[in-house]
């Protein structure tokens, strides 16, 4: 059975031959395969990093940035038709949004990892936490006697 609907077919619709008609076709198919192998080229390296000791890396920040700007850049070139424009049109929409992303990908490369210690060292590393205990201690007048002193001095001084 097969089905049928009210609407033309697609060649007919935009004035199109039957040739241009499976031409856009074949470019969507192509589109959707290239999408597909690199989601999953992504997916196959994701689940690999951890076991890998890739996690983490420059290498895989970098690759997996630039997958994910390919695959923004085929969206809008084939599916938002920048492809048919012309260029100084392609430059004035592509310009801005690349100065913003470069800026936020060095932003986010850049304090995405920011804590507040020294910013050497992860949150959960045993440096950074003794590094963090030492500052306590530091804030905290170096230890229980000092602290219980100056409470002390200022009861004192309240006249307490």
């Amino acid at each position: 059975m097969e089905f049928h609907d009210d609407y033309p077919s697609y060649e007919t619709m935009y004035n199109h031959d039957e040739a241009y008609g499976k031409k856009a076709r074949r470019t969507l198919w192509n589109v959707f395969w290239i999408m597909l192998a690199i989601t999953v080229f992504e997916l196959i390296i994701g689940f690999m990093a951890p076991s890998k000791g890739w996690s983490g890396t420059l290498g895989l920040k970098v690759l997996f940035i630039g997958l994910t700007i390919v695959k923004a850049a085929a969206i809008v070139w084939w599916f938002m038709h920048l492809g048919h424009e012309v260029k100084f049109f392609k430059y004035v929409i592509l310009l801005p949004y690349a100065i913003f992303m470069l800026y936020t990908i060095f932003i986010i490369l850049t304090e995405g990892t920011y804590s507040g210690g020294s910013g050497r060292f992860a949150p959960t590393d045993p440096i950074f936490i003794n590094q963090q205990k030492e500052l306590a201690k530091k804030h905290h007048g170096g230890g229980g006697h000092a602290t219980e002193e100056a409470h002390g001095a200022e009861k004192e001084h309240s006249g307490h």
